[in-house]
């Protein structure tokens, strides 16, 4: 009789089979440690003050802050002012890179977050919900004789929240306030090696434009890349998995098709996960060295957010179908004499009847097992809460693919969303694991309460099923672990991309986070796929007749009941599936 691979292969094997999965895990860890630089890097840059000098402002007329044609500079407002300069004919340009330096594809996105430095003044104070207008625009260029290509522009609004930490007093005049960091742009793709930001400031006092913002003094800007050297390391990873999980999911699937029986449910949930799996895993991303694809963070983010709903809907159904049922146990394990183990918990009845054990209850319990439409009160919610999670980014996200200038922070209904969006995402995610720790406590509470049947068996049969049940819950432990840290490595996320309204709580991951979580997640779906394959090898034939015992009830037609059907055979799924049922849902 043929099983799981988990069940029938010797545990000197599954031994090195676990210390190899853990080497490969320590050694994701490694590569991000010791190999791959920081995931990213943050560039400061102060904004040049230019004039523009022209009466007719020309849009097409971009301000170099340095170089061969460099624009006509001010060193402060108060030269303004003794020239007699309008606010309006006053350019801020940031070039990125700094000078002698180049942006790189491998460099895969630019986030610029924006910071006013703004002086108190007695009779020039931020008004309370001040609202800065900006008139941006983008431009690049790939050599420096070039001329510029426009790339963006857009009018723009920014709350400002500032604070002024001292009395507000003539003495105080020209001390800062304490403002918050802004979000400005985010773009999805860095194919060109220089961009150049002009920004003004436009005035209207009938209009209220720019009106009641304090005395501006500078504009601050934080450029945010990735690293070239981790986004190598991080494609060398992606290259070298994809064909892994692969190979394991065609050799799992094959060995599933050359089965008599359908699959089961289980089986279909595991090969999904591969599918998920291999999905995120293809690197698709060497195509954005050598194109302007600006719409890969947000292809990333969806390919992400399958994976994820797919990984918790995995372990849901993995732990529902893998609760303990009382009445299929118990006929395992009070099994004697001429009866062989089977499916049949009607024939079991026969020769074991028990006032609890009902065989319509397990004959329908066997069937629910089954269905994916048992799991939809759980599994509901993670479809749901992913969609959520798709229309959040496409708010953002995917509007910046046509306008890289937008943020849904900008606004307070915005900030307000995402703000909650980002908490109960949180908060949802630990429950979700609290809940998953239930289900695991269930299983193992109801493993706990069988084991005391297990003395009723012969020796070698009562050692090989308690050889089951501690490799079932080892593997339940190693999955409890894996949601554990996805859980963790899913909040950091949502913290890091909000990291500017959190203040000074900011969460720093290196990259051997990235590289240990994304090596946990491959190395679990390979284990999974491989143990719960089936296997070739056939527990029982090497033991001996005596095994198969005579039960008091001998006379009962000699009805046959075999409960360690092989995984390859006509009858049924593994030893493990079989003797593990569905608890009745709540």
């Amino acid at each position: 009789m043929a099983g799981a691979i988990i069940e029938n292969m010797s545990t000197k094997k599954l031994v090195i089979v676990g210390v190899t999965l853990l080497l490969f895990q320590a050694f994701a860890f490694m590569v991000g440690g010791l190999i791959a630089p920081s995931p990213t890097t943050a560039v400061h840059y102060l904004a040049t003050k230019c004039v523009d000098i022209g009466k007719h402002r020309q849009e097409t007329k971009w301000f170099m802050p340095w170089g061969p044609n460099q624009c006509t500079k001010l060193k402060s407002f108060d030269e303004a002012m003794a020239k007699k300069i309008e606010a309006n004919n006053i350019v801020f340009a940031v070039h990125i890179p700094l000078p002698n330096k180049e942006m790189s594809p491998w460099f895969q996105f630019m986030l610029v977050i924006l910071q006013f430095d703004i002086a108190f003044k007695m009779y020039n104070q931020i008004e309370e919900g001040a609202m800065a207008t900006i008139d941006v625009g983008l431009a690049y260029r790939d050599d420096t004789v070039s001329e510029w290509t426009e790339m963006a522009h857009s009018f723009e609004h920014r709350k400002l929240n500032c604070n002024f930490t001292t009395t507000k007093t003539f003495e105080n005049e020209g001390r800062y306030y304490e403002c918050d960091l802004l979000p400005f742009m985010e773009v999805g793709s860095v194919a060109h090696k220089y961009y150049l930001l002009n920004i003004r400031l436009p005035v209207n006092e009938r209009k209220k434009i720019n009106v009641g913002i304090g005395e501006i003094k500078d504009i601050r800007f934080v450029g945010i890349h990735q690293n070239g050297g981790f986004t190598k390391v991080w494609f060398a990873m992606k290259t070298f998995l994809t064909p892994s999980i692969l190979i394991i999911m065609i050799w799992y699937w094959r060995r599933i098709t050359l089965m008599s029986r359908p699959p089961v449910l289980l089986e279909k949930v595991i090969l999904a996960l591969g599918i998920s799996m291999t999905f995120i895993n293809i690197p698709v991303e060497w195509f954005s060295i050598g194109f302007n694809w600006t719409w890969m963070l947000l292809f990333g983010d969806i390919r992400q957010g399958i994976f994820y709903s797919m990984l918790l809907s995995f372990w849901i159904i993995f732990c529902g179908e893998h609760l303990m049922d009382t009445t299929l146990f118990a006929t395992l394990a009070l099994g004697r004499g001429q009866v062989k183990m089977s499916e049949s918990s009607v024939s079991a009845n026969k020769n074991f009847p028990q006032p609890d054990l009902h065989p319509t209850k397990n004959l329908q319990d066997q069937t629910e097992r089954n269905r994916f439409s048992v799991y939809w009160k759980q599994v509901g919610p993670i479809v749901f809460g992913s969609f959520c999670l798709f229309i959040f980014d496409m708010c953002e996200r995917g509007v910046q693919l046509t306008n890289p200038f937008y943020s849904i922070w900008a606004s307070d209904v915005g900030t307000e969303l995402a703000m909650a969006f980002i908490i109960v995402a949180g908060i949802c995610a630990c429950l979700y694991f609290l809940f998953l720790c239930f289900m695991v406590f269930q299983v193992f509470r109801n493993i706990s309460g069988k084991r005391t049947s297990l003395p009723a068996m012969s020796k070698a049969r009562r050692l090989h099923y308690e050889g089951l049940i501690f490799r079932f819950k080892f593997l339940m432990l190693v999955t409890l672990t894996c949601a554990a840290m996805t859980v963790i490595f899913f909040i950091i996320s949502q913290v890091n991309e909000g990291h500017w309204h959190w203040g000074e709580h900011t969460v720093q991951v290196n990259s051997a986070f990235f590289t240990g979580i994304y090596g946990m997640w491959n190395l679990y779906v390979f284990a999974i796929m491989f143990l719960y394959a089936p296997s070739h090898k056939r527990y029982g034939d090497e033991q001996t007749s005596g095994q198969c015992i005579t039960g008091d009830a001998g006379g009962n037609g000699g009805e046959d009941i075999q409960l360690t059907t092989t995984i390859t055979h006509v009858e049924g799924p593994s030893e493990i599936y079989r003797m593990t049922g569905k608890e009745a849902q709540e």
